[in-house]
Parts: structure tokens; sequence; C-alpha cells
């Protein structure tokens, strides 16, 4: 361990005293991140204003022409929008989800991403198939037509967050916790949808696995065959859940009013870039990005407009400062990461995979993400690098005093920098805060602005700054991972 701080120190001492100005760059990086922010304002921008961002939508495709916009006033160079294959966007225009007997009562729910209407008000008792078994499902075939259908048992809560990696003992692999009993297999529950899919039921009811009226939601586009559904809060889908068992005369009143679009199927990611001045260095490239969409039921704060502010941020800030890297800076601002990463993979497809892409590939000299988690960040996580540990520790070194903790060996899955990853490029992500994420924040409705604090975004967005400056000018090779491949699935 003394070993190790000891190299962390070195460098850390080498690279203020090999950079030009490495000392003074960073108490300007921070003098205009945390005196002159931009980012609460581009945080509620993105929140209040423009709202969730769900991929293809007219809200997302505001975003991202608002971000390019704003990268542009900030005088980065080829601001800009790529599109890449999505299918067609969805807006849901209203929702009706109530007990009308034996007495009234609205409930909480969500009409779950690219549902279908209803046609019209569909008015019944619901009918409760959670639980059985294909046979018995096949069996009650003729009651599903036109019936609100109950398809799942009543919820098993998630009850714990993820462990904080900078506070934990060791270097332990942390990942989101999941909720715990029993699962129903998948081959069956695929084979009882279909069977209420060919029962024509007129829309389907799911229970979250949030607490206290919190609502997850994650749903990808079904096609054209797919039935109206909508996900309930878990209190409430269990009361209707006993009131059926017990053979009350429970009545609902559904409708769901929704359309599709497909004038332009699209995705869009959002690129700019501060260029590289060394004339053997600029045509390398240091990237920082985060994903710009979300999901429709909260604001998409935590994730992950606070993200895309703190990237936008730190984009600004270099600029304000006069910074002139030695490689090119790139900023990324990410479509459709929440159905499977699928901006980031389709800007590493067309960009960096391949024979054709080897020199571009090559060129990127590392990529940093930030998403999962809200609050300031604490470090990154080294995705089982030790090569890069004395580099990345020494650039942290001076910013615990705004916060920062410590990096840790172990990676991250399920975010942007694991397509650069696959295709052989350094990614890496930033650890924040996860109290409360799992269990209340992650895809759900309470995704809103008051989980995050201006300070947290000024301190991000000083961080991404002074780490992008760090990497588009250091002397030290950061790691490929290997092996790499050429493609990205």
């Amino acid at each position: 361990m003394k070993r190790a701080v000891l190299c962390a120190l070195i460098v850390f001492a080498a690279v203020l005293h090999a950079q030009p100005n490495g000392a003074d760059m960073l108490a300007r990086i921070r003098q205009e991140g945390l005196e002159r922010s931009q980012a609460p304002a581009m945080f509620a921008t993105l929140t209040d204003q423009i709202g969730p961002r769900l991929t293809a939508s007219p809200a997302y495709k505001q975003a991202a022409d608002w971000a390019r916009d704003r990268l542009r006033s900030f005088g980065l160079a080829d601001a800009r929008l790529e599109p890449w294959p999505f299918g067609r966007g969805w807006v849901l225009d209203s929702l009706t989800i109530e007990i009308t007997g034996p007495r009234y009562m609205p409930l909480i729910g969500y009409a779950e991403a690219w549902s279908p209407s209803t046609t019209g008000d569909v008015v019944g008792t619901p009918v409760a198939i959670g639980g059985k078994s294909v046979a018995e499902v096949t069996a009650m075939r003729d009651r599903l037509k036109g019936a609100i259908v109950l398809m799942q048992p009543a919820a098993v809560f998630i009850k714990k967050d993820r462990e904080q990696p900078t506070t934990a003992p060791g270097d332990v692999r942390i990942g989101a916790p999941q909720p715990t009993g029993t699962r129903q297999n998948p081959a069956d529950a695929r084979q009882i949808a279909e069977i209420v899919r060919e029962a024509g039921a007129a829309v389907i009811v799911r229970t979250s696995i949030g607490e206290h009226g919190t609502v997850f939601l994650q749903r990808r586009d079904e096609g054209p065959n797919a039935l109206p559904s909508i996900v309930l809060a878990g209190e409430h889908y269990g009361m209707l859940l006993r009131m059926a068992e017990r053979g009350l005369p429970v009545k609902l009143r559904v409708n769901i009013k929704s359309h599709y679009l497909t004038d332009d199927t699209n995705g869009y990611n959002v690129l700019a870039e501060i260029p590289g001045t060394d004339p053997q260095l600029r045509d390398q490239v240091v990237m920082i990005g985060a994903h710009l969409d979300s999901w429709h039921a909260g604001e998409g704060a935590a994730d992950n407009a606070d993200g895309s502010a703190s990237v936008l941020e730190a984009a600004r800030i270099l600029q304000a400062v006069g910074a002139h890297p030695k490689r090119t800076i790139r900023v990324a601002l990410w479509g459709g990461e929440e159905e499977g990463l699928l901006g980031s993979k389709a800007y590493v497809q067309q960009h960096l995979a391949g024979d054709t892409n080897r020199t571009a590939r090559d060129n990127v000299f590392v990529y940093l993400n930030q998403d999962p988690g809200y609050g300031p960040i604490y470090g990154w996580y080294l995705e089982n690098t030790p090569a890069v540990q004395p580099l990345f520790d020494a650039w942290l070194e001076p910013l615990k005093a705004l916060g920062a903790r410590r990096n840790v060996m172990p990676g991250i899955g399920a975010t942007d920098h694991l397509s650069f990853r696959a295709a052989g490029i350094p990614g890496f992500n930033a650890i924040q805060e996860y109290a409360d994420y799992d269990v209340r924040i992650h895809h759900t409705n309470m995704d809103t602005p008051e989980r995050v604090r201006d300070e947290d975004l000024k301190q991000s967005a000083v961080v991404l700054a002074w780490f992008a400056w760090q990497a588009a000018n250091t002397s030290e090779r950061i790691p490929r991972p290997a092996p790499p491949v050429t493609s990205v699935r």
C-alpha cells in the first residue's frame, strides 16, 4: 500500500512538472468550474424544461439539438448530431388507471414505453394469472379476451442499494442488486405472454419492484402485436391481488392514449471537439461522454441529466480557461443507452470497428464516461487494469479537496464505456453516490432533480475537465484492453 501511494505521488509530481502550467491549469479549472458554473442551469434545462428524454421522442431530439447548440456556443469545433438507425419513436398522450368500484381510488401507475393505446376505456374486474402455470393459464383462455390481466404475483421489493466501492473494504466488484424471491422460468413467462396476447386481452398490468409508490419502468418496443401495458406501484398492485383473492367485486377503468413516430426513425448522438495542438499527438483523441436519453416516468435527472450537464460543463470550462490540449478532446452525448448502449455502439461500429477503422481506433487514447449514480465523482472504476492505477491515482490526488476519494480496481457493467472496451479501446466509468439509487431513483418516477445538488454538478464537471486535460497531455500510455476485437455486438 505504501509503495502504491509513493508511486502515485511520484507520478503526480511528474505530471505537474512535465506538463506546462499543470498546477496553474488545475487552479483555473477549479475557479471557472466552481465560481462561474453553468452546470446547474443546463441541468435544469434538461430536466424541468425539456423533461424525460425517451430515445426517438420529440423531447430527446429537442435535448440533442439544444446540447449541440450549447457546445457550438462554447466554441467547440464541429458540433454536430450523428444519426444512427433506431426505429419508431413513441409518445404517451394520456393515461387513466383507477378503481371505480366498490370504491373510487386513483392508482399510481405508468404506461410502459412503446405501449399501444387501448380501445377507449377498458372497464372490468381484473383477471389475476401471476404465479399460474402454462396449463392453468391456457385453461383460463376464454376469461382473458378483452380483460385487464394482472400478469405477476405480488412484488418482491428491492430493499438494498449497491455497495459504495470507495468506502468498501478492499476491491470488490460492485453491481446493482437484484430482487430476491422465486422468479418464473423465462420460457414459461414467454409462453404465458403469448397465450395472453393470442387470447385478446385488452391490457396487461405488471407490478413495480419499488416500494413506497416507486415505479420502475424499462421496456423496449415489442412491435406491432404488443398489448397495451401498465406498471403499477407494488403496493397498489398487491391491493388488487388481495381484493381478487377475496372475491371482492373490484372494478378498474384503464385508458392509454399514445402514438408512434415513424417519419424519423433515427437515434442521434451529439459530438463536438477541442482540437489538439501538438503536431505529433493532435490526431489522438481523448473522449468524455454520458448518455442523454432517459425513461419517461421521471425527469431523467440522476440517469442521466447530471452526467450530460457535467460533460457539457467540462467542455465549457476547458474552452473558458483557454485550454490548448496536445491531443484532441472529443465530447459525446449518447442516445439509446437505455435500450442497450445503442448510440455508443453505433458510433463505435461506424467510426472505430473493423480493419478499415484501425487507424481511427488506435488513435482513441481513452474514453471517460459518467453515468450510474448521482452526486460527486469519487473516483474511477479501473476495469482491472493495474497499470493505469498510478496515473489515475495521481490525477485524482489533487481533487480530494473537492470530495474525491479513490479509484477502485474492478469494472462496472451496463454503460457506454463498454462499447469502447469491446473494440479494444480503454474505457472507464466514474464512481458516484448510490444511496437510494437502486431502490428509489434508477429508471423510476422518482428520478427527479430533488436527488441532485448544484455543488455536485460543479464538482463532477471539474473532475471531468481535469481528467480530460490530463489525458490529453500526458506522456504516459494507457493500456489497451486485451484481447481487442474488431466489432461491437
